[in-house]
């Protein structure tokens, strides 16, 4: 028995609604065969439901089928939820979506076509088309159909290849039947007609669950898992990545740096070998992403499901979240001690009631990127007088078969109730730029490869949409540019972010000329964020301020908009996840919200944060082990050596005080934390630039002093080093053009006996030298240190 046969008879056998026998409701997502239609999910906040896209890129795609089943034989009329998705704009001639309904092999005519010869007006239309009008969502009329048989088939047959879109199909016999248009989400009448039990099924409960499954989401839920926690991932689509996926592709940026706690580990085992955007669908390893998460016995994984609806047990606390299989429409309820919003645009803590903001405009927008290649015989491509009217020079010309992350648009929208917008937006600029490469005459110059574009096709562009920016729920610190650049130090600091502050703007050629609608960003970055050393952002900025057991990880955290440039790439947001995960194991343990994590037990998440990703325990009250089976990654080598792994007092040129002219650098390897600082030899052999490390030991004795340096060829043989100790003052030359024996870089300039309370120091100078002289660091060692 096919699906929707069993639907239909739950309905009429045990459904505790009024029977509505002559009607069937019959969801596009739950078809028996999708055939080349996909599943969109991304939109059901602003229209209700998942629905079928008919994604060809001009070709159209293959039929969708199901086996439905009526109640009775008879008449029965039909409608069609769907839009014209273009008809929102004025510019936009025709209708791009357009598909046709079958049942049992008869094209249905909508309504509106009835004794109308629609397809002689010279833009496009299909006989017998459905999605030809209205520019919202709504239920189209489809006339009669004459059931002689209680079992048929449906057919969705997409005519253009242009993105039609069917939610629901409506068979009704019943006199005076009207279908609701409302956009609520999984409404009463829908949820009656599809049988679905009044009672949700019961998930949990668990210890945390995590909504969203891009790498914040994911690698949250792994950290979590691997702790002892009962941890479910709910994912409404149906792969893990979020951007960094194969349906968006954008390649996961950010460094996952050695230093503070190496909450980069799990990133780097959950991250793919992408090394372009968009690249190939193979690159992005959506099946090992989603092998690693169902490899975590303690974690539970609902792809395919979306959250709607979240249980408050007070108006502080969330008791259970909501979600419905996107497939079929069967509701689950997640029963949690702690969530943790990773949905990237903050939904779960709207929802809850989250303190949040939201910028009035400027946001950064959104991006679907495509490729194109060349095949070995002409390809044509449709007229598109409903996509921007673009010519050459309109657009940036998309050099190495690839549009990139700079078509981006919704800037000034609402990123929320705009979503479908922007994104059609972006389709219509993609294909009207692909409609100007091989339909007009400006672009018959050769390609980049030295042939003509007749060959060409566009192979891939994204429908999910890359979005960068929705809301923020604000946390106890609303982490700020300022805090950033200044270098604001937080005990709470754990996940350095690496990216600098990089903001999108419309450029501004495309905001002159297309005002309501630029297409095209450009980047523009700020100052203040060292990409190898990072910034470390605190665990303040990861739970809300005012629901009580409400994590966020991700995009949606708490910053401003500007902060927002640097946090958000993806493994800066997976490291995010990988705190919250281990900060719910102290919730756990302590009986406590997240914010107690911070004022009460910081120090038993710090202790949590220094075990490495391969570490793990089956639950709460077991003993952490080593896993012989989790890849033992190495750090990045970032070319730093940071100043807490090594022992004793260590002095970094960001705490010496210069004189004279010095130049700060960073292009040699293996300098102390952010860069070091070289100054010129003196032309009269005098000093004329000096550079003080000044330091107290903790108690009287005999210390080993040493001095960083990165040798290079054009650095001084006999620089001046001075140590000044309670003995006095000594000065040796230095030779820093070879390499300093030591281990990570350093020389030693011997041992000197230093008084607590007298301050000791290391002078380096250009008096007498030869080339530039060098100054990083200096690292004073006890007898104790130095064995």
């Amino acid at each position: 028995m096919s699906r929707f046969r069993h639907l239909i008879l739950t309905v009429l056998l045990a459904s505790p609604f009024p029977a509505v026998a002559g009607t069937v409701l019959v969801e596009a997502e739950s078809f028996d065969s999708s055939g080349g239609w996909k599943l969109d999910t991304q939109f059901i906040g602003n229209m209700g439901s998942p629905y079928l896209l008919a994604h060809g890129m001009g070709v159209p795609v293959s039929d969708a089928t199901t086996a439905v089943q009526f109640p009775e034989t008879g008449t029965y009329r039909v409608w069609v939820r769907t839009k014209n998705w273009t008809s929102r704009w004025k510019d936009a001639k025709g209708a791009p979506g357009q598909f046709q309904v079958l049942v049992n092999g008869k094209v249905l005519t909508p309504v509106t076509q009835q004794g109308q010869g629609i397809d002689s007006t010279g833009l496009g239309y299909h006989k017998n088309a459905f999605g030809t009008e209205g520019k919202d969502w709504h239920w189209q009329a489809g006339g009669e159909v004459q059931v002689s048989e209680k079992e048929g088939s449906l057919t969705l047959h997409d005519v253009t290849g242009f993105d039609g879109r069917c939610d629901a199909i409506i068979f009704s016999s019943e006199p005076g039947f009207t279908p609701d248009n409302s956009n609520e989400i999984l409404p009463a009448w829908r949820r009656h007609l599809l049988g679905l039990p009044e009672k949700p099924i019961s998930e949990g409960p668990y210890d945390i669950v995590f909504i969203g499954g891009g790498y914040a989401g994911s690698c949250g839920a792994i950290s979590a898992a691997r702790m002892g926690l009962k941890v479910a991932l709910i994912q409404n689509r149906g792969v893990l990545g979020g951007n960094g996926s194969s349906e968006v592709q954008v390649w996961a940026r950010g460094n996952t740096p050695p230093g503070l706690y190496p909450v980069g580990d799990i990133v780097r085992e959950f991250e793919d070998d992408a090394q372009a955007s968009p690249g190939t669908i193979e690159e992005f390893e959506d099946k090992k992403k989603d092998r690693i998460a169902r490899a975590e016995k303690n974690l539970s994984l609902f792809l395919n499901h979306h959250a709607y609806q979240v249980e408050m047990k007070n108006p502080g606390h969330i008791q259970a979240v909501l979600a419905f299989d996107t497939r079929s429409g069967a509701i689950r309820r997640f029963e949690a001690r702690n969530f943790c919003d990773s949905t990237g645009h903050g939904t779960i803590g709207l929802m809850a009631g989250a303190d949040t903001k939201m910028i009035d405009g400027g946001r950064m927008g959104m991006s679907n990127m495509w490729t194109w290649g060349l095949e070995d015989s002409p390809q044509s491509f449709p007229e598109t007088p409903w996509a921007l009217n673009l010519e050459e020079g309109d657009f940036p010309y998309p050099r190495k078969f690839h549009a990139e992350w700079f078509w981006e648009s919704g800037f000034n929208k609402d990123p929320l109730k705009d979503l479908e917008s922007i994104r059609d937006l972006n389709f219509r600029a993609a294909y009207g730029a692909w409609n100007a490469i091989k339909n007009k005459g400006a672009y018959a110059r050769m390609d980049e490869t030295g042939n003509s574009h007749k060959n060409a096709r566009m192979t891939w562009l994204a429908y999910i949409g890359g979005p960068r920016e929705t809301l923020q729920i604000l946390g106890d610190v609303i982490l700020t540019e300022e805090d950033i650049v200044n270098k604001e130090p937080f005990p709470d600091g754990c996940v350095l972010t690496t990216w600098g502050i990089d903001l999108h703007y419309p450029k501004e050629q495309y905001a002159k000329k297309y005002p309501d609608t630029p297409f095209i960003s450009r980047a523009e970055f700020g100052k203040g964020v060292n990409k190898r050393t990072g910034y470390p952002v605190p665990y303040r900025c990861f739970y809300s301020r005012n629901i009580d057991n409400l994590f966020m990880a991700g995009r949606d955290i708490s910053v401003t908009h500007k902060a927002l440039g640097t946090v958000r790439v993806m493994k800066t947001c997976g490291m995010m996840g990988v705190v919250v995960g281990k900060a719910a194991a102290v919730c756990l343990r302590n009986d406590c919200p997240p914010r107690e994590v911070y004022y009460q037990h910081l120090d038993q998440l710090i202790e949590l944060l220094k075990l490495p990703g391969y570490m793990r325990r089956p639950d709460l009250n077991s003993k952490f082990a080593d896993d012989p089976s989790l890849p033992h990654l190495e750090e990045p080598d970032m070319g730093f050596v940071k100043k807490s792994s090594l022992p004793g007092i260590v002095i970094d040129d960001q705490a010496a005080t210069f004189t004279g002219k010095w130049t700060q650098g960073a292009g040699l390897k293996d300098y102390i934390e952010v860069g070091y600082h070289y100054a010129a030899a003196s032309s009269k052999g005098e000093a004329t630039a000096e550079a003080r490390f000044q330091f107290n030991v903790p108690k009287t004795g005999d210390y080993e002093v040493r001095i960083s340096f990165q040798p290079h060829k054009n650095r001084s043989t006999k620089t001046a080093v001075t140590v000044v100790s309670a003995m006095g003052e000594k000065t040796l030359r230095v030779n820093q053009r070879i390499s300093p024996p030591l281990a990570k870089g350093f020389y030693t300039l011997g041992v000197y006996h230093f008084e607590k309370d007298k301050t000791g120091a290391v002078i380096i100078s250009n008096k007498g030298a030869d080339g530039n002289v060098h100054a990083d660091a200096v690292q004073v060692l006890s007898e104790k240190a130095r064995r």
